[in-house]
């Protein structure tokens, strides 16, 4: 039969193409699973708590789009392409689905829809709709390493700012790390200070926002560029104004005015300052302006109307052969048998010696405290002092064991370190086996750190599958590796860190560091692997 549609066309409506592409979305949502819980845990962050509108907004703007599209009635010979996109998005999420990381699995759903716009339009048609595609991304969670290190990032601008701010209104402060010293009360900067929380649903608005707009494209990137500085600048007014409010009225002002200026009250401030910053660069284009109102585009008429195009779906053989590999991949994998993984035979760091070789544990550093456990996020550690009978300085072990790293994971002392003040004089990658007697391919990171008047040497590197590892991201990588190979997801991180006397050289204090190290590397394995 004949139907026709807003616009003035008109096809045959095949219910056989619904089917098919109904196939095709209920296998990949039962073949991407885990991602989606992921996203779900993820949205339940505050930074990421503008999740769950992403998919709402992208859809507007494909719908937006599809006003443009020209409706194609007859056949298309170029939708095989987006079948090769989509086997790519399948076995991305089938790394995914190996190695237990739900991340993957969400990132590959990305991928998989831009593949079936690509079947459904074709490739010279589909290839245009990337733009609703790419804004899906503001609902991922960052991979951890990098989210952490943009956190901590954001912390030291938005501290260094709201401290400078401050200072220039004349109050007394003064700046440790991310601790903010106004003499009688101290302000920590915290993670959920850091701005990601209105960085990412800004860097939203302002992508939808650019997209509307229909001014010369150089503003066009200068709106998207605009949202992470107007995101750290307003979280930087907001702790100098909390710090303000702080000093003149006492510490509660930290919890009641700081949580009112949080979330909505920010966000609603970027947004004015967006909406400034385009009405300026308007009024200073040459003739012919434009107001604001007309540099966007906000019609609405037809879109709705759009969604029916979905009714003609045709049941083309890369439909047929796209609904088939999503639907019978997802069948696979929920009716395969269970993966046997390996015992964790791992020693708690309680059974930790209280000797190793000629060092002996003198003192145990006290138990963190609930919210740097919390951002640690461990399921095991420990901190040991140890000392020798001619040694001039003691050793520092601290080592924290991850049953599973895909809910966070191990943190960096690069990223954890400068949050407690200490400056980062000095940081390479070392090989140590050789020194320590053993083969090449004992890699640490080797830091000087120095905070006022005292100066340490730390080693630290992380353990993955009994590797020693350096660089946080390969380590991540390695994660990867080992949940597909050995379905294990645990890993550790092992820091060393000595005082640098006034009177002796940083050679001397690594000799020490290299003498209690040498047993040390015999004593830890079973405390950091556990593999049986």
């Amino acid at each position: 039969m004949s139907k026709a549609i807003a616009g003035g066309w008109s096809a045959t409506w095949n219910p056989f193409g619904v089917f098919w592409l109904a196939i095709a979305v209920v296998g990949a949502a039962l073949f991407f699973l885990p991602g989606l819980v992921t996203l779900g845990e993820a949205w339940q962050l505050a930074e990421y708590s503008h999740g769950p509108l992403i998919p709402l907004l992208s859809s507007f703007l494909l719908l937006r789009q599809l006003k443009e599209v020209p409706v194609h009635t007859g056949p298309i010979d170029d939708r095989w392409p987006g079948v090769t996109v989509v086997v790519l998005s399948l076995l991305l999420g089938l790394l995914g689905l190996l190695s237990h990381i739900g991340d993957v699995s969400a990132y590959a759903m990305i991928v998989w829809i831009y593949g079936m716009l690509l079947v459904s339009f074709g490739w010279k048609r589909g290839k245009q709709l990337w733009p609703p595609v790419l804004h899906l991304t503001f609902m991922l969670p960052l991979p951890g390493v990098i989210y952490y290190k943009a956190t901590t990032t954001l912390q030291f601008i938005s501290s260094d700012v709201g401290v400078w701010a401050l200072q220039m209104m004349g109050t007394p402060v003064f700046l440790d790390g991310n601790i903010i010293d106004l003499g009688i009360y101290k302000l920590h900067v915290a993670e959920a200070c850091s701005g990601l929380r209105y960085l990412f649903p800004i860097m939203s608005f302002s992508y939808i926002f650019a997209v509307l707009y229909r001014g010369p494209t150089w503003h066009k990137a200068v709106l998207l560029l605009s949202a992470v500085p107007i995101a750290v600048l307003m979280n930087s007014f907001r702790i100098a104004l909390v710090g303000l409010l702080v000093n003149a009225w006492g510490i509660e002002q930290a919890e009641g005015f700081g949580h009112l200026m949080e979330g909505w009250v920010v966000f609603l401030g970027c947004i004015a300052i967006l909406f400034t910053l385009a009405a300026v660069m308007l009024r200073l284009q040459p003739a012919p302006r434009m107001t604001l109102t007309e540099a966007l585009d906000l019609d609405l008429n037809g879109i709705m109307p759009e969604l029916a195009r979905v009714r003609f779906t045709r049941p083309s053989p890369a439909m047929i052969a796209a609904a088939t590999l999503c639907a019978g991949l997802a069948a696979a994998w929920w009716l395969s048998p269970p993966r046997e993984l390996p015992p964790i035979d791992r020693q708690p760091y309680s059974r930790m010696p209280a000797e190793i070789g000629d060092w002996s544990v003198v003192s145990r550093q006290p138990r963190l405290s609930d919210q740097i456990e919390r951002v640690l996020g461990a399921d095991d550690y420990i901190g040991l002092n140890f000392a020798k009978a001619d040694a001039p300085a003691p050793i520092e072990l601290f080592s924290a064991w991850y049953h599973d790293q895909t809910k966070g994971g191990i943190h960096s002392p690069e990223i954890c370190l400068p949050g407690g003040g200490w400056e980062m004089h000095s940081i390479r990658t070392v090989d140590l086996g050789p020194r320590l007697g053993l083969a090449p391919g004992f890699d640490v990171n080797r830091a000087v750190i120095i905070k006022g008047g005292s100066k340490l040497l730390v080693y630290y590197w992380f353990d993955q599958s009994g590797r020693r590892i350096a660089s946080d991201y390969m380590a991540k990588a390695m994660l990867l590796v080992n949940g597909i190979v050995e379905g294990r997801t645990d890993g550790a991180l092992v820091r060393l860190t000595t005082p640098i006397r006034p009177d002796e050289s940083e050679a001397q204090a690594e000799a020490r560091l290299l003498d209690f190290l040498k047993p040390a590397v015999d004593v830890l394995p079973p405390f950091l692997d556990g593999r049986a």
